[in-house]
């Protein structure tokens, strides 16, 4: 548990782990908090930055440095994470999960949950994978969202990713709960795809919990509701 009754020097480096909440970009939440402390201590000029991305449509264990910490930022990137993800049968959407509305449905009757747990083993290990083109990839400059939302064709390349366990926790013929441990650079929501292409139906993200960066869990995480509390334990600076 990360210990909030402690001094904290967001100058010389802090690296803290956040529950994002769902709905907030992970920007968002390095706003707040670097507003917080501009506002709190009248601090202009410092770093605040994220190792690692969170989709509005995720929450979870969030990382974030501030100082001189932000150096560590490509480091932290590389961690392994953990997540538990919700994976609604049937039908697909462009961006592989609620952002956009369903464009396609297919039957589901023939899906059970051995030919799910039978499925969902053949995606451990090194696999190919093509990212959503509703995400952060770039293509040419700009964003692979930004090109999508603008209704331009969006072809993106596979890469290698590393799925380490997936483990079926809940299961009926319309959804599924999964929990996955993976490495750096895997989309969830390109899994829900590719696991309804292999269930011969379709598939697409409902709801997603990052549960783990590296050793961090989510019950280790501090809350956006306690940012005003960590901050006033900041140790002030000799010079702003």
């Amino acid at each position: 548990m990360q210990d909030i009754n402690r001094d904290f020097d967001f100058i010389g480096g802090e690296v803290l782990h956040f529950n994002k909440p769902l709905h907030w970009t992970s920007f968002r939440l390095v706003k707040k908090l670097r507003g917080t402390i501009h506002q709190h201590y009248g601090i202009k000029k410092f770093k605040v930055g994220h190792a690692g991305t969170l989709d509005p449509l995720a929450s979870g264990v969030m990382t974030i440095c501030t100082g001189k910490a932000t150096k560590l930022i490509e480091s932290l990137q590389g961690e392994d994470k953990e997540y538990v993800a919700t994976i609604a049968l049937g039908a697909t959407t462009p961006s592989y999960d609620l952002e956009t509305e369903i464009d396609e449905t297919f039957p589901t009757e023939h899906i059970t949950k051995d030919l799910v747990e039978d499925v969902i083993k053949t995606f451990i290990g090194e696999i190919n994978q093509v990212p959503p083109i509703f995400s952060a990839v770039k293509i040419d400059g700009e964003r692979a969202y930004k090109l999508a939302r603008k209704g331009d064709d969006v072809e993106l390349k596979a890469k290698i990713i590393r799925i380490d366990e997936i483990e079926l926790l809940e299961f009926t013929q319309t959804a599924i709960k999964i929990r996955v441990a993976c490495g750096k650079g895997t989309y969830i929501r390109s899994l829900a795809r590719d696991i309804g292409v292999a269930l011969k139906s379709g598939a697409h993200l409902t709801q997603l919990t990052r549960t783990r960066v590296g050793k961090v869990k989510l019950e280790n995480c501090f809350e956006v509701e306690q940012i005003p509390d960590i901050v006033s334990r900041g140790i002030l600076p000799e010079n702003k």
